[in-house]
């Protein structure tokens, strides 16, 4: 948009307004190359390929196809001593269609100055865990967006079905699931059916305002109306093993929420704060909430002096290093971060950084002793970790290198005291990132 005065004279005061405009193609391809490693030695290529058309009836409205897939192999000495010896595939495509405004409903109060959006989705997944399992997973949903203001975002998803096909597996994901009965029961074929509200609030758009807050909260609830129909129908409300087309449903409440505040030090200096926490409860039909569904902590963006899944729950610590971080989950999580952020040279930035968390369950497990939350305990279980970062800011994308330090595990190591790392080198994390943590 191009504004300039309608005459030269001194008491003008009017402006002439110029738009200039391009025509959008009404089709767009997309393809996205990238290879993973994590933190249990996989590593490999992927490829994700999309076809989006706008305007689609006329009114605005998008439809985009979406196909991925990807392929991993085991390149560390995990598995009788041979590499390569677990090998896993994903393919997965989706479908989504969005509208520019909220239909079917005037319930929702939204502001006409701000976007809002009105979007269905399907999707299948295939994944393959050599040596352990095949599962097919496939669904859909409908969701809302708007704003009711410049810094409050709704978003709330009133229908989403989702169900999981263990097709099969094998001798030895089957002794550990034996071992484990409450991952058996999380990993089991059911229905999801969940409906969902998230509230963000994000005042970083107010460019007077120094400092900046965000707030996010979100509730989940999965089987409340199907197991309101099937109490209807004449079975008991809290009966468990009902079933939907067949097949069990799941039933549980999540409830997370995380807030984060940037205090603006001035000549570039920010001091970051993060806490997070959330709860999982499953109920009725249900004893254990979906392992989707569950909590765990560690990784780039959480305890950095930690890999993914390699604290608890609580104080619990897997026998079998080679495959325990499947155990290491709960529903219940706590996070606290805090970064120092400061300028080194140009676009080259650093940080230090002290994180702590843990995750723990909500039941007592007798194969995952020490894991249930105790509030004498609370302290003692939270893991913390320290440590330092650079940041190389490219103004589109922040290339992030992590360097992070253990201090203290929840479980028994056998060193006394509250740094309990046997050796400084078994307490280090080192991690890659793409973007800020937080």
């Amino acid at each position: 948009m191009q504004y300039t005065p309608k005459d030269t004279s001194r008491r003008c005061d009017t402006l002439d307004l110029r738009i200039n405009t391009v025509y959008d193609l009404p089709l767009d391809g997309e393809l996205e190359v990238n290879v993973t490693t994590k933190s249990n030695d996989q590593t490999g290529p992927g490829a994700v390929f999309s076809v989006t058309k706008r305007n689609m009836f006329g009114g605005g409205e998008t439809f985009g196809v979406s196909m991925r897939g990807s392929y991993e192999w085991q390149t560390g000495n995990r598995v009788a001593g041979n590499s390569s010896a677990i090998n896993s595939w994903e393919l997965g495509i989706s479908g989504t269609l969005t509208f520019p405004q909220i239909l079917f409903t005037k319930l929702f109060r939204e502001d006409p100055q701000y976007p809002s959006s009105t979007s269905f989705r399907i999707y299948a997944d295939q994944l393959n865990r050599a040596k352990f399992f095949k599962m097919l997973a496939f669904g859909g949903s409908a969701s809302y967006e708007y704003q009711t203001s410049a810094t409050s975002h709704h978003s709330i998803t009133p229908f989403k079905l989702t169900y999981s096909l263990l097709q099969r597996t094998t001798a030895e994901f089957d002794s550990i699931v034996g071992v484990n009965k409450a991952l058996g029961r999380s990993l089991e074929n059911q229905f999801i059916p969940a409906m969902s509200y998230t509230y963000t609030y994000d005042d970083s758009p107010l460019k007077q305002k120094r400092h900046h807050l965000w707030w996010q909260t979100s509730f989940t609830q999965a089987g409340l109306l199907v197991n309101s129909i099937s109490t209807a129908m004449g079975n008991r409300f809290n009966e468990r093993d009902k079933n939907l087309l067949g097949n069990k449903f799941a039933q549980f409440a999540k409830l997370t929420s995380e807030i984060r505040y940037n205090y603006d030090l001035g000549n570039r200096h920010h001091l970051v704060g993060r806490l997070m926490g959330g709860i999982a409860y499953s109920y009725g039909n249900s004893v254990t909430t979906p392992y989707s569904e569950q909590f765990y902590i560690g990784g780039a963006n959480s305890l950095r002096a930690f890999t993914i899944r390699s604290i608890g729950p609580g104080s619990f610590r897997p026998s079998d290093s080679q495959y325990g971080y499947l155990d290491q989950t709960g529903d219940i999580k706590f996070e606290a971060n805090l970064e120092y952020r400061f300028p080194i040279l140009g676009d080259l930035h650093g940080a230090t950084f002290l994180d702590a968390g843990n995750v723990w369950l909500l039941r007592y497990d007798e194969n995952r002793p020490g894991g249930q939350l105790k509030w004498g305990r609370f302290l003692k279980d939270l893991a913390l970790g320290t440590g330092i970062g650079l940041r190389y800011d490219l103004t589109f994308l922040v290339i992030r290198v992590d360097w992070g330090i253990g201090l203290h595990v929840p479980y028994d190591t056998g060193k006394r005291g509250y740094y309990n790392i046997p050796n400084f080198k078994d307490g280090m994390g080192v991690h890659l990132a793409v973007g800020y943590p937080f």
